[in-house]
């Protein structure tokens, strides 16, 4: 891969972008505001940076990082990501989405809901479940024996594999979750979201947005994933 389109210059958008351009990889980002806001951000990260109009970001390289508000993925043009490799970020909160029925019954999971909206994209649920700022922190060389792990999960095996080698390009292992149906073990309030790449556990939720991480392994997430627990979305405050 030598490209990677981004559409969302937030958080965690702009700390893949970081990750992308350290491993030699060109980034075209996108965001709703247009090019002319993302001046800053494209000088911090040098030369291999562009920013673009979300169709130019949607159409760079082989594979988009999508990197916006849940609904928000409605107002993106038709067929924009059609056939393209995506990896879905999203989450739903719904004191910025609103409540959404299909999610509050539980009938689908975030992702799942996201490809109906995206109809033809080969969405893979990646990076939701981490904090933006331990993104650089926990980035490690490939065979680095401190490696952390992220869960990835989606529908098409294909489009899995190629996630997972960019994920592993950017510092990271991967362990495959399944499929768009199970990819509640990695959403908010499950057991294997954010607070497993804490350094201290016992950290307090207001104090997450700045505590440091800490390596978490592959077998160690393989087995969080496998005793994650569904949290009812009808439940959630945030």
């Amino acid at each position: 891969m030598t490209t990677l389109g981004i559409i969302g210059s937030g958080n965690i958008g702009s700390a893949v972008a970081r990750l992308a351009v350290a491993a030699g990889i060109d980034v075209v980002i996108a965001n709703s505001r247009g090019p002319q806001s993302l001046t800053e951000l494209v000088e911090e990260l040098g030369p291999r940076a562009t920013d673009g109009t979300v169709e130019q970001a949607a159409r760079a390289g082989e594979t988009t990082l999508l990197s916006i508000p849940l609904t928000a993925y409605t107002q993106l043009p038709a067929g924009l990501l059609r056939d393209r490799i995506v990896l879905d970020t999203g989450n739903y909160y719904p004191y910025r989405d609103g409540r959404i029925t299909e999610l509050d019954s539980d009938d689908l999971t975030t992702t799942e809901l996201a490809q109906r909206w995206l109809p033809g994209a080969r969405l893979v649920k990646a990076f939701n479940n981490i904090l933006a700022h331990h993104i650089p922190q926990l980035a490690r060389p490939d065979a680095a024996p401190d490696r952390t792990a992220l869960p990835i999960a989606g529908d098409d095996p294909t489009a899995k594999t190629q996630a997972a080698q960019l994920i592993h390009r950017l510092g990271y292992d991967t362990v495959d979750a399944g499929t768009l149906a199970e990819s509640w073990r990695f959403e908010p309030e499950s057991g294997a979201y954010t607070p497993i790449y804490l350094a201290d556990s016992n950290t307090a939720p207001q104090n997450m947005l700045q505590a440091p991480a800490a390596p978490l392994p592959t077998d160690t997430l393989r087995t969080t994933l496998q005793t994650s627990k569904r949290a009812r979305a009808a439940e959630r405050t945030f």
